[in-house]
């Protein structure tokens, strides 16, 4: 997904995934006959425990849109290191124009975030970060980036097991 060496892809199978509609687009294509309209519709699935994907779907009504797009999210699903309700360390990506940075946050903290962002933290099951978006508010790259943003994180397990030392000697050199 996006590129990443070290993800984790999961099977949507004996998962409880919840679905958040993130935006629904109405587009237009101006035919010899007309204007003929669609629906475009992208969606974030998770199951609030580190596992989310994102999906985009494509459809004349905006039920099948919505149905295609969460089809979609669970043929997408990767797995998101944590610590506890917070995330690893602070992370910033980039996709097209959108922009997001991510930040943990003390326990009790909540989710400070705007919508596009909210509605992915919220499906891996983030409970206490603070975020900003910046540049493009487009939901589809907002989305990218903040997924791009997530696959970016490495747990203290990796960063020790990749250097070849132990996890008490990453925090104290």
């Amino acid at each position: 997904m996006l590129g990443f060496k070290n993800v984790e892809r999961v099977k949507p199978t004996g998962l409880d995934l919840k679905d958040r509609l993130v935006g629904v687009q109405r587009v237009t294509k101006v035919t010899k006959g007309g204007r003929a309209f669609g629906f475009s519709a992208i969606v974030v699935v998770g199951d609030a425990n580190g596992v989310v994907g994102y999906g985009l779907g494509k459809s004349k009504d905006v039920a099948s849109a919505i149905a295609k797009a969460i089809e979609d999210a669970k043929k997408n699903l990767v797995r998101i290191p944590l610590n506890g309700n917070s995330i690893p360390h602070e992370q910033e990506a980039r996709f097209g124009g959108a922009q997001v940075f991510i930040r943990p946050a003390a326990k009790g903290t909540g989710v400070i975030a705007g919508g596009t962002v909210r509605a992915v933290l919220e499906s891996v099951g983030i409970k206490d970060v603070l975020s900003k978006s910046k540049g493009s508010s487009n939901p589809h790259n907002a989305v990218k980036a903040s997924m791009r943003a997530l696959l970016s994180l490495r747990s203290v397990e990796t960063i020790a097991r990749q250097r070849g030392i132990s996890i008490t000697k990453v925090f104290n050199g």
